[in-house]
């Protein structure tokens, strides 16, 4: 009979407003994909689609129709059990611009192909042998709010700290950041910012000098993509370092990838599989990151536990030391129970917690 997959609509609800420069998130809707041998569907693997509103290139109106019509594609192939190349089966059933879609394929193949117990890569994280270096990350709102967040993520034992900015007075920021700097200096806790492409051209120079006094280690996407030459200067010129991030989003061709960081030249790039085009797509901006001596880390983008799972057993299979971008994991009222633990600082994958796919139940 064959490979067949099925998908399902879950709502997460937020514990509180996630604000962003691009506004504020209350809930967010993903798609499980599930994905099982039609003789033995008790083994099956998981993967998650989760465009991003405003953001994925695959937020689009009819995303169901799409997903549902490449759901029917699969399950026309009727693939034997590992009878097929995983690479070459997203190529020719996904196209790029249904980038989360393809993440969630592919990492719900991998799982399957693995006996379908949420392991994507067997790995010393997996293994409870390797826990993961996170930054605490900290959501826009009121000045109390987030000076709030960030108690809570120092008394939580986070030594990297990154801050959205770009919504409230720029001066409430500074403030901010000043006053981690007066109790820490940069050897006892790291400083990042995210202005998810809030800062104008003319604006962005200046405000990079102000947060350069606080000893900042880098900035995600100062301004909106595609402003080629201001952001080849800021990454050049800037006062701090500078992290593309939206900037990567619908680069999918190999020579457009190293084109695009040969001209902008930037210190860092983030990583994240649902806007990039899934994981194959990854290896390919750090074989290139690489080769240009450019730093990098993973982020998740608002996942539930079963996408976060994955993108942390990616970075694991890498000996990437920065702090990641995956501590997402309890933003949700009704996230999927999983092994997947914050503790000090650092994502662990506890063989204590197991994995609850109560919520899957219609699935």
């Amino acid at each position: 009979m064959g490979l067949k997959v099925k998908w399902l609509k879950h709502t997460l609800m937020f514990r509180f407003e996630a604000g962003t420069s691009r506004g504020v998130y209350t809930e967010k809707d993903t798609y499980f994909i599930k994905i099982f041998d039609s003789e033995n569907p008790t083994v099956f693997g998981l993967g998650e689609a989760a465009p991003l509103k405003g953001l994925s290139v695959d937020d689009i109106p009819n995303f169901e129709e799409v997903l549902q019509n490449i759901c029917d594609t699969f399950d026309s192939l009727d693939l034997e059990v590992f009878e097929w190349n995983i690479n070459i089966i997203l190529s020719q059933l996904i196209d790029d611009i249904f980038p989360s879609i393809k993440f969630g394929f592919e990492t719900a193949l991998l799982d399957f192909l693995n006996g379908g117990k949420r392991v994507i890569f067997n790995n010393d994280f997996v293994r409870s042998k390797r826990a993961i270096d996170i930054n605490g990350l900290v959501w826009m709102g009121s000045a109390e709010f987030m000076a709030r967040q960030v108690r809570e993520k120092l008394e939580n034992g986070f030594q990297t700290i990154k801050m959205k900015v770009g919504a409230i007075n720029f001066d409430e920021e500074l403030a901010i950041l000043a006053s981690i700097r007066e109790k820490f200096s940069a050897d006892e806790i790291t400083l990042r910012v995210d202005a998810n492409g809030a800062f104008s051209v003319d604006d962005a120079p200046q405000k990079l000098k102000q947060l350069a006094n606080y000893q900042i280690h880098s900035i995600e996407q100062p301004i909106k993509p595609q402003q080629t030459e201001t952001m080849a200067n800021l990454c050049q010129n800037g006062a701090i370092a500078v992290a593309l991030d939206e900037e990567l989003i619908g680069v999918t061709d190999y020579v457009q990838k190293m084109q695009l960081l040969k001209k902008l030249k930037p210190t860092y790039i983030i990583l994240k599989p649902s806007l990039l085009g899934g994981l194959q797509h990854c290896r390919e901006w750090i074989e290139i990151a690489t080769r240009l001596h450019i730093g990098w880390w993973m982020t998740s983008a608002l996942e539930s536990n079963i996408g976060l799972n994955a993108i942390a057993q990616f970075t694991a299979e890498y000996k990437n030391l920065m702090p990641q971008g995956l501590g997402t994991g309890s933003l949700y009222h009704n996230n999927i129970p999983s092994p997947l633990v914050v503790a000090n600082g650092y994502l662990h994958y506890s063989p204590e917690q197991n994995w609850n796919l109560n919520l899957l139940a219609n699935f």
